[in-house]
């Protein structure tokens, strides 16, 4: 079993911090089609890491991190969060429990990952931590994109 690593742990809730920090500022500019794409795009360039053998993982894993992030994890993103119109632009709604959410689904992969981190090395663990977090910010995107086109098609008539 690896050792508990304190330092871990603060740096996991200084990222944490950072990122709601950042979910709060980006709360208050309209959505844009831009917003919605760019970060999984940007995300994806993280699959580079598959290139170096230590980060490898089994393709079954990797499909079920992507499929547990995609179904489970990103369920209660889905729901906690909505796009309406604010005029011309289109906002994020996000429900009073939005950011617990993000909290919870926070230690959840950190309980998670400190088991896995067991039985895998801690490069696989990252890898398959990457997958699961990336097949929970795609759903909810793609989630995000639909909704968006509804909104703005719905504003210009689009078909």
């Amino acid at each position: 079993m690896v050792p508990f690593n304190p330092l871990s742990v603060v740096g996991s809730l200084a990222g944490m911090g950072a990122v709601l920090a950042w979910r709060v500022r980006e709360g208050r500019t309209a959505v844009t089609l831009r917003k919605i794409v760019i970060p999984p795009l940007g995300m994806a360039t993280g699959f580079c890491m598959f290139l170096v053998p230590a980060f490898r993982i089994p393709l079954e894993w990797a499909g079920c991190a992507f499929l547990i992030g995609a179904a489970l994890l990103a369920y209660p993103l889905l729901r906690s969060s909505r796009l309406v119109l604010d005029g011309e632009a289109v906002m994020m709604q996000r429900s009073n429990a939005f950011f617990l959410i993000v909290i919870a689904l926070a230690v959840v992969r950190m309980l998670a990952r400190s088991y896995i981190d067991s039985f895998m090395n801690m490069n696989q663990t990252a890898a398959l931590f990457f997958v699961l977090a990336f097949g929970m910010i795609l759903r909810w995107r793609m989630s995000m994109f639909f909704e968006y086109r509804q909104l703005t098609c719905s504003q210009l008539r689009c078909e």
